[in-house]
């Protein structure tokens, strides 16, 4: 398969449709993983055993962060696509190969030490369950039945890496599709199976299986890249190492920034026991808008980034993270202002319903409020990240997300006394400021500039429009709200109608206000319909 090179006719048109096809799949993932969320309320609320699910979830998915997905990644694909470009294929695909096998031995070693010591270090992290025996012992149980998952997403994203340095998008974005709908179908079909005490299980028993059909989707689209898997495993490879050596700083600052969610969890057993669970759910709603927009663009730009930064096109790289963060601050701040101003009625739509109350809607929006600032420069964030990653010198960001995990712990420990759930998230979003503003500061000088001052006038102009979208949006879902009432049907019309209200006064704005971004898809929009016509 070829692909057009950066900076040749076709690669933006290219790029520009990979990443709205990205947006759509991701977006699509991240609907049914809210309706997959939205099941599981019904069934389980913001109770205990949900909350130990939530701890025993997040574990695993720490190490996950460690080793797998987007470390693998940020490492692994800058020296893939290197070898692509020197036209290496066999070659990349022998250096894959060992790392495949490298995966297998090592994290398979590190489940078992994990499933055999799961009852000291899930205390480590559920300290306010010591004094409930039985809750302590479903968090240890669901950990071990869940750890698996670390290899298997490990390998997921290696083959991940792979089709992306081959800019084919398609199908891994289509991936965690497959694995909400099997979740979703455990939790429909083996709930009624298990006795009461035991119905959690059927959520970790998704997960598990949701993960091997994410793993094995893709496989069948490597075949044909001028390369296939061989059972090797050369370790002394200089190409080996170098992954390995790129991963060790992507490793701590991606595991860094997960153990921010494990910081929350912790505090939250020490306010309540529905604390964590309702933290967690705020967060579910907050990643749909990510996963739409910001983790879309870092993810189809990064190889782009990396192949400028292997021919040491620096301006190139500059022009285009520039624009990257441009597009997620288009998309990010408006949805931002949409989590902060119908958070509530946001929730309630979304989950109140068989176990979730009214009192756990109380505290899951109170999440959602403070989790709303930190959306724009997460998303920011994670772009940043990915550049330091293309250039292979992630040691700067790896420091950073050190000092994001650092104000997060220090305000949690000082806030979550007087202010609850508040306090916890207010943490974690001042970490997030503080990193992306020290990455972006970083980078001016690596790349000579990130287009600051006109990013800074975009993005005034973006919450220009966002005071007006406010303003469009409340007033819409409160006239309906009074008019139609409660009813779900009702809610729901209010919900939405004050989304689409909202954004289309927002659009209208930027518009007006000429920012150059939407233009841009307009631009977009308007040669894709004539290619079509």
């Amino acid at each position: 398969m070829t692909t057009d090179a950066p900076g040749r006719p076709g690669h933006a048109g290219r790029l520009a449709r990979n990443t709205a096809f990205f947006s759509f799949a991701t977006g699509l993932s991240r609907l049914l993983g809210l309706a997959r969320e939205v099941v599981a309320a019904s069934l389980f609320g913001v109770t205990g055993a949900m909350s130990a699910f939530t701890i025993a979830f997040q574990v695993p998915n720490l190490v996950r962060a460690l080793f797998a997905d987007s470390a693998l990644q940020g490492a692994f694909v800058p020296v893939f696509t290197e070898l692509l470009e020197k036209g290496e294929r066999k070659e990349a695909f022998r250096v894959a190969s060992s790392l495949f096998f490298l995966i297998c031995l090592l994290l398979g070693a590190v489940t078992a030490l994990f499933v055999l010591f799961a009852e000291p270090l899930m205390s480590l992290f559920a300290p306010g369950f010591d004094d409930d025996p039985a809750l302590k012992d479903l968090t240890v149980n669901l950990a071990q039945l869940m750890f698996p998952i670390v290899v298997l997403l490990a390998l997921s994203g290696l083959v991940v890496g792979m089709l992306n340095s081959f800019e084919h998008f398609a199908v891994p974005a289509l991936a965690p599709v497959a694995w909400n709908l099997v979740i979703i179908a455990a939790l429909v079909g083996l709930t009624p199976l298990l006795s009461e005490d035991d119905e959690i299980y059927a959520y970790a028993i998704g997960i598990l299986a949701g993960t091997v059909v994410q793993f094995v989707l893709p496989l069948p689209w490597l075949r044909g890249r001028g390369g296939s898997f061989t059972l090797r495993l050369d370790w002394r490879d200089e190409r080996v190492r170098r992954v390995l050596v790129l991963m060790l700083p992507v490793t701590i600052a991606l595991g860094l920034i997960n153990l921010s969610l494990l910081i929350n969890s912790l505090f939250g057993t020490l306010v309540s026991e529905e604390a964590p669970a309702a933290i967690d759910k705020a967060f579910r709603i907050y990643q749909l808008p990510q996963g739409l927009f910001s983790i879309s663009i870092a993810t189809i730009l990064f190889p782009t980034l990396s192949r400028f930064a292997a021919r040491g096109a620096r301006d190139d790289l500059r022009r285009t993270m520039g624009n990257g963060v441009r597009q997620i601050c288009l998309w990010l701040i408006p949805s931002a202002v949409i989590m902060a101003v119908l958070a509530e009625p946001i929730t309630r739509l979304v989950y109140e319903r068989g176990a979730f109350d009214a009192a756990a809607t109380d505290l899951t929006s109170t999440a959602m409020l403070w989790w709303s600032i930190a959306l724009p420069f997460q998303g920011v964030s994670l772009l940043l990240s990915r550049t330091f990653f293309s250039l292979q010198r992630p040691w700067a960001t790896t420091a950073l997300a050190g000092l994001n995990l650092v104000v997060n712990a220090a305000l949690a420990a000082a806030l979550y006394g007087p202010f609850e759930i508040a306090g916890i998230v207010i943490g974690t979003v001042a970490g997030t400021v503080a990193m992306c503003v020290a990455q972006a500061w970083i980078l001016r000088g690596e790349l000579g500039g990130v287009e600051g001052v006109r990013t800074l006038g975009a993005a005034l102009r973006m919450l220009a429009a966002g005071a007006l979208l406010a303003g469009v949006a409340y007033a819409t879902w409160y006239g309906i709200d009074e008019a139609l009432g409660r009813a779900l049907a009702a809610q729901a019309l209010a919900v939405l109608a004050a989304i689409a209200a909202g954004f289309a006064a927002y659009g209208a704005a930027v518009w007006a206000l000429r920012v150059p971004e939407a233009r841009q898809i307009r631009h977009l929009l308007v040669s894709r319909g004539r290619s079509e016509g």
